[in-house]
């Protein structure tokens, strides 16, 4: 990731210089049009007979000169700027490889098979970006057939994400209460974030909405108990109505990132009820090998410099093991054997020292006088040597 950041510092440079050579040329060229604009006022309000011929003279020999300063002086700085841009190029050449076969497998796409299986999560990524015509172009050049089915979903996530960037919460309220149940299996909040949602809109309409969301206020009782703090914040801020929202100590209420927040929260529990990932196996599988391109090229460097030829011999395997960081950690759901419960990152699965593992809540129940004494074995041990594992 440090060669990505030199080149993007290189281009915040470039970039810089772009935006200042826009603003000089805006100032000197308005700055040229009033001085013009002047010289024509005058031969409009005079004349050229009645005019000082001299004067006039002057004012446009002046304006003449000024205008192929300024032609120079952008033409000098446009071409500093040219300058720059090329750095890019070389900080690019200079922190990347353009030859990564060294490192690829020939022949990992040479099926028909798996050109299909390619060309399907291309399509899937292109469906769950709502770039659905994009998607269709493809599936015809490539043969792909993809089921109804399967889009389906697709379009009308779309079609509710487009509705909330637009601070439509209708769409997303239908569908949250159509999946009511399926939502509350997910001990998902969306529902009553939305409704959230729609009542501060009616807060921010002012006095004039105040027996709009008090009428509103009704959908909260499904969730008085699990957001009972919430709901009150909420009534409470109705004593500033008249006032304004933004002027009281609930002006928190009115920030603009929890559109945002709400476009994330249903994107996520909407591809949960659909059985996906929240981020399609296409933009995955970038990051990751994003993360281990450099890593692998560093080794098979220090491979042919060491003339260690025989050490990496099959390109579908890896030398070590590259650390992709949690987000792309995934595992199979664990269930303890002690407690018959699910783990969760609250609770993770344990691995004691004689290899059985448990969970830490059964852990911390088996523990008795700072020792722990295995259901299986039984060894006994130190509930602190137990380490926390993923699979």
């Amino acid at each position: 990731m440090e060669q990505c950041a030199c080149v993007e510092r290189e281009l915040e440079k470039v970039l810089h210089r772009f935006v200042m050579y826009g603003h000089q040329s805006e100032e000197r060229l308005d700055e040229l049009l009033r001085s013009v604009c002047e010289i024509r006022a005058q031969l409009v309000a005079f004349g050229v007979q009645d005019a000082d011929l001299s004067v006039l003279s002057q004012n446009m020999a002046q304006c003449c000169k000024n205008i192929k300063e300024t032609v120079q002086l952008l033409a000098s700085r446009h071409k500093d700027i040219h300058g720059s841009v090329s750095k890019v190029g070389k900080a690019i050449d200079r922190n990347f490889d353009a030859e990564i076969s060294a490192v690829v497998a020939e022949t990992v796409w040479d099926t028909p098979e798996r050109q299909k299986y390619l060309s399907e999560s291309i399509v899937e990524h292109l469906y769950r970006q709502g770039m659905l015509s994009v998607a269709e172009d493809l599936c015809q050049e490539s043969g792909v057939v993809i089921d109804m089915s399967m889009k389906q979903p697709f379009l009308e996530l779309n079609r509710i994400l487009e509705a909330l960037r637009m601070q439509d919460l209708r769409p997303a309220l239908e569908w949250a209460v159509s999946n009511r149940q399926r939502l509350l299996e997910l001990n998902s909040s969306l529902e009553f974030k939305l409704h959230r949602l729609y009542f501060i809109s009616l807060l921010s309409g002012g006095i004039g909405n105040q027996m709009d969301a008090l009428q509103y206020a009704r959908h909260f009782q499904p969730f008085a108990s699990q957001h009972q703090r919430d709901i009150q914040i909420l009534m409470g801020s109705l004593v500033y109505l008249r006032h304004g929202i933004e002027n009281s100590p609930y002006r928190s209420l009115l920030e603009t990132n929890q559109w945002a927040e709400i476009c994330n929260i249903f994107t996520r529990d909407a591809c949960a009820l659909l059985g996906l990932s929240v981020e399609s196996p296409l933009s995955v599988s970038f990051a990751s090998g994003c993360m281990a391109l450099p890593v692998l090229m560093n080794i098979k460097q220090v491979i042919e410099q060491r003339q260690c030829s025989g050490v990496w011999t099959h390109k579908d395997e890896l030398p070590i093991e590259i650390d992709l960081g949690k987000k792309c950690w995934y595992h199979s759901v664990f269930a303890c054997p002690i407690l018959r419960q699910q783990t969760s990152e609250s609770n993770p699965p344990m691995k004691l020292i004689c290899g059985h593992v448990i969970s830490r809540d059964a852990l911390n129940k088996l523990t008795n006088a700072g020792k722990l004494k295995c259901p299986y074995c039984p060894m006994e041990q130190n509930p602190s040597h137990a380490k926390q594992i993923y699979f």
